[in-house]
């Protein structure tokens, strides 16, 4: 028996743009177009009629924007979305947003928009495609996950730990319930890694900044580790720290993707489990794949603690499940109580 195709509506203002992530989606074996629009209003009535498994959603666009049409997707038929966003501060901005509102993962538009350009994004495209069919679209009602609240730390003699946060597909969503819920005077430092590129990990840092008590902040070369204050890894860098007169430096690295990402998770799990010893902590929250497995193992070796999230509020179970089967994982926990956890364990 044939297997079904995963049907698609693609949504965008430009009919280039249609055109071409049309022409790339009903180029492959497995997936096809049953339906396209041009704005938001159609966008809906369009999903209405075809029932797809995945919605390709331009950001920007007339009458109604991406997270408007967002909203009312989530809300009246559960299905993947994958936001489309131009490269600019803007489109980073509002998906940034729409993930932590339902949308299962992102494109960004090459610049420059000649064909030849697009076709660079095409084997991007059609595996995002693949990938958001591991996700329950109906996870994207469900899981709105209810936000903790933890107003003080119990002074205690504070040790000098570290907490390495890494995320990928439905990080952003995660991401928003934790942080916010780390009180003022969290004793740690926190090295968060999201697979992102440039100018959006500018954008999480931003909106996480804005609703946080903490400071957050996109992590810089050179800069002095402190306490109290989320660095994110930019895009396209690794994040290390090292030691310089005796103080914890950040450092930024080009070098080789590991486990084809980078940032990875790996790398920064590593380098601060090197310096911090016992006193590091890791969390591998909802992702695609195995970046933070060998990391979590090096945590372990050194005897510190790893927290994996529960498969209840992943987006993609791919991530934490790797650190449990490999056993690496001391605590199981959904996302509203990682928070919790941490100010226990720091």
């Amino acid at each position: 028996m044939a297997q079904q195709k995963i049907r698609v509506v693609v949504v965008d203002d430009s009919a280039f743009m249609r055109m071409v992530l049309k022409d790339i989606i009903d180029s492959q074996a497995d997936m096809q177009v049953v339906g396209v629009a041009k704005d938001g209003l159609e966008a809906l009535q369009v999903i209405e009629e075809k029932k797809p498994d995945v919605v390709t959603l331009d950001v920007e666009m007339p009458k109604m924007n991406g997270i408007e049409v967002l909203k009312r997707i989530v809300q009246k038929h559960p299905v993947r979305v994958i936001m489309v966003s131009s490269l600019t501060e803007e489109g980073a901005d509002i998906t940034i947003t729409a993930l932590t509102l339902g949308a299962v993962d992102f494109l960004t538009k090459p610049s420059g928009s000649t064909s030849l350009t697009f076709r660079e994004v095409a084997d991007t495209l059609v595996a995002k495609i693949r990938n958001a069919m591991l996700v329950d679209p109906k996870s994207v009602l469900t899981k709105q996950i209810a936000k903790p609240t933890i107003t003080t730390i119990k002074k205690t003699l504070l040790g000098n730990k570290a907490v390495v946060i890494g995320a990928s597909t439905g990080g952003p969503r995660s991401l928003d319930v934790i942080i916010p819920a780390l009180p003022e005077d969290f004793p740690a430092p926190v090295f968060l890694i999201q697979h992102m590129p440039p100018l959006f990990t500018k954008s999480l840092a931003t909106r996480l900044n804005s609703i946080s008590k903490v400071r957050v902040k996109e992590a810089e070369d050179g800069e002095p580790v402190k306490k109290g204050t989320v660095y994110v890894a930019p895009g396209d860098f690794h994040m290390g720290v090292r030691t310089m007169n005796s103080t914890v430096q950040l450092y930024l690295d080009k070098s080789e993707k590991i486990n084809n990402v980078r940032p990875a998770v790996d790398f920064t799990l590593t380098k601060v489990a090197e310096i911090y010893k016992s006193n590091t902590i890791a969390v591998i929250l909802t992702g695609m794949g195995r970046d933070g497995t060998k990391g979590a193992f090096m945590v372990k070796y050194y005897g510190g603690k790893v927290i994996a999230e529960h498969e209840s509020t992943c987006v993609v179970y791919g991530m934490p499940k790797a650190v449990v089967e490999e056993g690496y994982a001391d605590y199981i926990l959904p996302a509203d109580k990682i928070a919790e956890k941490l100010v226990e364990l720091v």
